[in-house]
C-alpha cells in the first residue's frame, strides 16, 4: 500500500513538474501594441532592488483557461527620489 501512495505521489510530482516547464517553455514577450487577454492572474515574478529595467513575467489564465507566460520589461525597485 505503501509503495502505491508513493507512486502516485511521484507520478503528481511529476505532472507539476511538466506543466510548469511547459509554461515557461513558451513564454511570450510583451511589446505595448499587445492587447493580451487576461482573465485570472497566477504569479507575477518578483521585482528586484535595483535602479535599472529589468525583466518580469506574469503568469496569467485567459478566458478560455490556457494559461500563459508574459515577460515584459519593468523598472526595478531600488530607484530613491531625490
Amino acid at each position: 500500500m505503501k509503495r502505491l501512495l508513493i507512486l502516485a505521489l511521484a507520478g503528481f510530482s511529476t505532472l507539476a513538474l511538466a506543466d510548469d516547464l511547459e509554461t515557461s517553455a513558451q513564454v511570450e514577450k510583451y511589446d505595448y501594441s499587445q492587447q493580451p487577454d487576461i482573465a485570472k492572474v497566477i504569479s507575477i515574478s518578483a521585482i528586484p532592488n535595483v535602479c535599472e529595467v529589468v525583466p518580469a513575467k506574469m503568469v496569467y489564465e485567459d478566458h478560455q483557461g490556457q494559461r500563459h507566460t508574459l515577460e515584459y520589461q519593468v523598472m526595478g525597485n531600488g530607484c530613491a527620489n531625490g
